[in-house]
């Protein structure tokens, strides 16, 4: 990319086209002028008033480094990936005090994140070179305990998550090659901070990888001292753009702006060669040819994603059965059609079928990520289909990997047991879209699926997997709120509040945790503040199930109504009309589509029917 293009306050649906395409060109491969043109049009953008997102994250950075370069590059990044920050960033040097002043403008500015841009010096000199190995123990212990008490002192404050950089380790190895015999060697101490704080670290805490960024560019170029002795920049001033991005993934992560699915082009892509001219003995592929290796080691990552719930589709110009047979026959083919949820080979053109590929899996465009060899078909997708993020694939498929992984399209929040299951899901939730087509009426239908339901309030077991729901639900979601682990964990033990997690099966398989409800008592009534649902159950009877518990749980507390609001975004027309659909009525909407409902408890109402059956355990 060498430049971005500008936006002139066109009419509004040409104004968001627009910004799809400005976004699809912001990535951390991007040169030093693109990336200067880029923050120009953004800033100009804000200046004539032109709406980037839905609404405003904001992020506080603290650090004793210069991070003025970094705050824009992750206000950038950040904007590729959908998101509008408004970040506050500390004076320099004053990390520790921003935090422990409760006057402080950080505590003003009350951020969403606090992002704490820590740097290996802040971690003070360490024991003496002879210093016992208690004494190393106690220092790590200590070092460790201090972060983790900014981390609690801050979260307590302002409810917020915080983002911490892990220490990079120094190049310098004054020990030598004996550096891993000796406790207090720096490296040693370092990398020990490092695991202190990952196997301690609160949930509302993600810890940022510096040391393996450091790692992948080289230890000595990025912790460059001159840089820091002039300028006290954080690192090399040409590694600044992979931080910055490294940070944006995360916060992006943490507000459900990861990408879901890897769709995946064939020829010359999973392998080398056409499968349809070639034949299968006649692709590239395998043991003892370097480029047929790479194709293997670049198959064993996307089974990777593949393991930890990234979801695989494959989109190739093929016929079918030709498309198909690697996968079935060939023996070192690493992916099977097990691990693919969506096969599509056709003709078609591909923008079309990656349309395909997101009904299918009832996802939006904008969860796709779309890998492809030949340069015509990405631009063809970039056209036609901007929401769909399109790496630049370069020519040798030993670099595939390596781009996928730097483009950070699939960083997690949290993994919980169902984000392994995640093929299956779909593949299941495939057969029942067949079975629902068929033939016979609706009710028929959902009788024939036999499902059953565990609803219940949101325990230990149920606490990562509801966070990460609300973290990434956008369709299915009447308010779009955003709750850390702390903040569901509050409410869960709080008696004014009633908390609800639903898990679902059928015959077809088991669908895992897939809707969470948060309603708070304000006195004679229940108000709704989070009611979100997975897709891929919409309209099976969850929704009359969960309102029937609701209901049950408020009258069984003698309240008399129950209150609901839904609050629009770009994403959530589908649940617009969800509480008339229920039974409730409007009482109140503002200019900006805002609505408010109320059911009525104490006089007629009814339980509303579904096919369900409630499991007790």
């Amino acid at each position: 990319m060498s430049g971005v293009a500008s936006v002139t306050a066109p009419d509004a649906a040409a104004t968001a086209f627009t910004l799809e395409g400005l976004r699809a060109g912001v990535g951390p491969l991007m040169g030093d002028r693109a990336i200067a043109s880029a923050i120009k049009t953004l800033r100009r953008l804000r200046s004539e008033s032109v709406a980037l997102a839905d609404a405003k994250t904001r992020i506080a950075v603290l650090g004793a480094v210069t991070t003025t370069r970094l705050t824009a590059l992750i206000d950038l990044f950040l904007f590729g990936r959908g998101v509008e920050a408004e970040i506050y960033e500390a004076p320099f040097g004053l990390l520790r005090q921003q935090i422990l002043d409760p006057e402080s403008d950080l505590y003003a500015f009350k951020p969403d994140f606090v992002f704490l841009a820590a740097i290996r010096r802040d971690l003070g000199p360490g024991p003496a070179p002879g210093a016992r190995p208690e004494e190393v123990e106690a220092h790590i212990a200590d070092t460790a305990a201090e972060w983790l008490e900014l981390h609690r002192i801050v979260h307590d404050r302002l409810g917020c998550q915080v983002i911490q950089n892990t220490f990079e380790t120094p190049p310098l190895r004054a020990y030598g090659h004996l550096e891993g015999r000796f406790a207090a060697a720096p490296a040693q101490i370092v990398q020990r901070v490092n695991l202190a704080l990952a196997q301690q670290a609160q949930p509302y805490v993600a810890l940022h990888d510096v040391d393996a960024l450091a790692a992948n560019a080289g230890r000595w170029s990025w912790g460059d001292d001159r840089f820091f002795h002039i300028a006290k920049l954080p690192c090399a001033p040409e590694h600044l753009p992979a931080y910055a991005h490294s940070v944006a993934s995360i916060i992006a992560a943490r507000l459900g702006r990861s990408r879901k699915c890897l769709v995946l082009d064939l020829d010359n892509t999973l392998w080398g060669g056409v499968i349809g001219d070639d034949g299968l003995a006649g692709i590239a592929l395998g043991q003892g040819d370097a480029v047929g290796e790479a194709y293997v080691a670049f198959q064993h990552y996307v089974k990777a994603l593949r393991s930890r719930g990234v979801i695989l589709a494959v989109c190739s110009k093929n016929e079918d059965a030709a498309a198909r047979e690697p996968f079935e026959k060939h023996p070192d083919m690493v992916l099977r059609l097990s691990d693919i949820a969506c096969f599509v080979a056709n003709w078609n053109d591909k923008a079309a079928n990656l349309r395909a590929i997101a009904a299918e899996l009832n996802i939006g465009l904008d969860a796709l990520v779309f890998a492809d060899d030949n340069p015509a078909e990405r631009k063809i997708v970039r056209d036609l289909a901007p929401q769909v993020a399109v790496p630049e694939l370069p020519v040798d498929p030993a670099d595939y990997a390596r781009t996928l992984d730097l483009h950070a399209y699939f960083e997690p929040a949290a993994l919980s047991a169902e984000d392994f299951q995640r093929t299956e899901m779909y593949q299941a939730n495939a057969a029942r879209r067949v079975s629902e087509t068929s033939g016979g009426d609706i009710e028929t239908y959902l009788r024939s699926l036999e499902m059953r339901a565990w609803i219940g309030p949101i325990g230990a077991m149920e606490l990562d997997r509801s966070v990460q729901l609300i973290g990434k639900s956008n369709q299915f979601n009447l308010t779009t709120r955003r709750r850390s682990v702390s903040e569901v964990a509050a409410m869960a033990g709080d008696p004014g509040w009633i908390t609800r997690a639903i898990k679902l099966s059928d015959r077809f398989g088991d669908n895992g945790l897939i809707s969470v409800l948060l309603a708070k008592i304000e006195g004679d009534r229940l108000d709704i503040d989070t009611w979100l649902m997975s897709c891929r159950v919409l309209k099976r009877g969850v929704e009359q199930l969960a309102l029937n518990d609701l209901a049950a749980a408020a009258r069984a507390r003698g309240l008399r109504a129950i209150q609901g609001e839904y609050i629009p975004t770009a994403k959530n027309a589908l649940v617009k009309d969800h509480y008339a659909q229920l039974g409730f009525e409007k009482i109140g909407e503002d200019a900006d589509g805002r609505t408010r409902w109320s059911l009525r408890l104490d006089g007629d109402w009814r339980e509303a029917a579904h096919h369900i059956e409630r499991l007790t355990t």
